[in-house]
């Protein structure tokens, strides 16, 4: 008996080595497939988002004394470059909507000083559609910042490090100010612009998501010293006030075509409703 049990124990382990390596082998090829099967799957998002989108977001501010949406109309380029997709984001034209009896506009000019370098989007595809996500890229805006992310922004309006991005002859970037016919005029901005989205793949080839915001600016300069206020503004928590929507145009798109077909494109310029 005991011959007989040490000749089948050999045995069984040569089995059980032998089930391990099937089932590693198994398990390794299903391994395989799935990472190929999400790397196919990735690799087809990248080549069907490739392209020009009409870009609408809106960002809601909220602060001790007012309330605001900035809504900013441009585009977004996405094109697959070695693997990955790189968003390109440039700006035309953009509104003002607030709580109280006051009107605030950027210039179209000062609107399209803002441009944020190119950035590699963050791409995962569940259920056959692409989810997005882009990083921030810190961007001075009416001030030339070493360090966008990190260098403080200026208060002194002759600081050499003031730009007039928009050329209008006023230092950093104009915005008009309307409170009355008797009450209006202009503040000169120095601003960093930090914004991210998280967005969706839709079935109509659209992207939609939400905007997270936690831009920076100073006033340096006013055509009226009333208008001197350093007031920061915060965006609203409840980022569904704050949407992101692109649409996808032809390539020969620009500012002009975009503005003729806002209203087709787009949802009607929100309000304050909260």
């Amino acid at each position: 008996m005991t011959h007989s049990t040490d000749r089948v124990r050999p045995r069984a382990r040569w089995l059980v080595v032998g089930v391990l390596l099937v089932v590693a082998f198994t398990l390794t090829g299903f391994g395989s497939a799935t990472v190929a099967g999400a790397s196919s799957a990735r690799q087809e998002a990248l080549e069907r988002l490739a392209g020009r989108y009409a870009h609408y977001d809106v960002v809601a501010y909220q602060g001790d004394a007012m309330k605001t949406l900035i809504i900013s109309y441009g585009f977004t380029d996405l094109d697959e470059v070695d693997g990955e997709l790189v968003a390109r984001d440039s700006f035309c034209f953009s509104e003002h909507r607030s709580d109280q009896p006051i009107k605030v506009q950027m210039t179209d000019a000062a609107t399209q000083a803002i441009r944020p370098i190119p950035v590699k989007m963050k791409v995962a595809v569940e259920k056959g559609r692409a989810r997005l996500q882009r990083p921030e890229t810190p961007t001075g805006i009416g001030v030339k910042l070493r360090n966008p992310a990190k260098d403080p922004l200026p208060t002194d309006p002759n600081d050499p490090r003031i730009a007039d991005d928009d050329g209008d002859g006023k230092p950093g970037v104009t915005a008009n100010i309307f409170l009355s016919p008797e009450l209006q005029g202009s503040i000169y901005l120095a601003r960093r612009e930090i914004f991210a989205y998280d967005a969706n793949e839709q079935r109509d080839g659209s992207i939609t998501g939400v905007v997270k915001d936690r831009s920076e600016q100073l006033v340096v300069g006013a055509s009226n010293p009333i208008f001197v206020t350093q007031a920061q503004w915060t965006q609203h928590p409840d980022l569904s006030k704050s949407p992101i929507i692109l649409k996808p145009v032809k390539r020969s798109w620009d500012c002009e075509k975009l503005r003729a077909e806002r209203a087709a494109l787009f949802p009607p310029t929100p309000e304050v409703d909260w």
